[in-house]
């Protein structure tokens, strides 16, 4: 009984909390020398057909503006993984997949948002050539896409990783301790596009091959939390996570992945009634965005 009314009460607060989501349509920042003209790049399709909690026009719309702004093609994936599909474009975004039980009811069971065929048809296709940007965000994100992100040799936790020295919301990755690894893409092309301060709003931690890159990597501060539901952590043990990751990039066969924990770092949102800033619009995250467009430009082969 005491576990129904916790979930009952979940329910309630989860479906609030996603009703008070709405786009900042006003979020525009600056990009200098934008890689391609205006609808001249790759297609970038962002993935809609898994009850992805994070689509093109929706959680995800500052996400798409962005990366059309930089003149690519993004375009909505609707429906299974079939390869002839999924050859029409160049970078596939899945953000947040489902399995359909948990749309509503965030607590375990978490099953695979994909069938298994689905999982060996976009192996294949990044393996032919094909760029995955693979985001899966706590409890129960994680848990869907446990199978994907294995099928590459990442394992992901399907918890929660929190901050136990500051607000548990917000995790601060900086290349001046580390915890932002110098990289590829934390470089970008040029000096404009280094980024030395990110910031994330609650994720997974998970563990990367070994030869894969890391890019968000957890200290000592950071413990990860295993509940059966979303968001009730009462007597639930903390695990240290430290040397664990929240971003890392690899590439596999003839293609690329990107690999990320948590998916709210590259929304930019109004939250609540006050419409409080969320995501890549808030002031102590200015650089989110240019490490967003990093990514999707090494996806998309523009650097090594």
């Amino acid at each position: 009984m005491k576990k129904l009314f916790l979930i009952i009460i979940f329910s309630l607060v989860s479906k609030g909390l996603c009703a008070q989501q709405v786009a900042d349509t006003t979020y525009n920042p600056p990009i200098k020398n934008p890689i391609h003209e205006p609808g001249k790049g790759s297609v970038v399709f962002i993935d809609e057909g898994h009850h992805n909690f994070h689509t093109k026009e929706g959680r995800y719309k500052a996400f798409a503006n962005l990366v059309e702004r930089d003149g690519y093609i993004v375009k909505r994936y609707e429906g299974t993984f079939e390869k002839e599909n999924l050859d029409k474009g160049k970078i596939l975004v899945i953000s947040n997949a489902l399995n359909k039980i948990n749309i509503e009811n965030w607590y375990l069971p978490t099953p695979t948002a994909f069938t298994e065929k689905e999982i060996k048809i976009v192996k294949q296709w990044v393996i032919d050539g094909g760029s995955l940007f693979l985001i899966a965000d706590h409890m129960p994100l994680a848990g869907a896409a446990k199978d994907l992100g294995s099928a590459f040799g990442f394992e992901f936790t399907n918890g929660f990783v929190f901050n136990t020295l500051s607000s548990r919301e917000t995790a601060f990755f900086k290349t001046k301790d580390n915890t932002l690894v110098e990289s590829s893409i934390t470089k970008g092309m040029n000096a404009t596009e280094n980024v030395k301060h990110i910031v994330s709003f609650t994720g997974q931690a998970f563990k990367i091959p070994t030869d894969a890159t890391p890019v968000l990597k957890f200290n000592s501060d950071y413990v990860n939390i295993l509940p059966d539901t979303a968001w009730v952590f009462k007597d639930i043990p903390r695990t240290p996570v430290s040397g664990w990751f929240q971003g890392a990039y690899k590439k596999f066969g003839k293609g690329r992945i990107v690999v990320w924990g948590e998916a709210g770092m590259f929304t930019a949102q109004f939250q609540g009634p006050e419409k409080v800033k969320f995501g890549m619009n808030r002031d102590i995250a200015k650089e989110n965005y240019q490490l967003l467009l990093n990514i999707i430009h090494w996806l998309d082969g523009k650097f090594d």
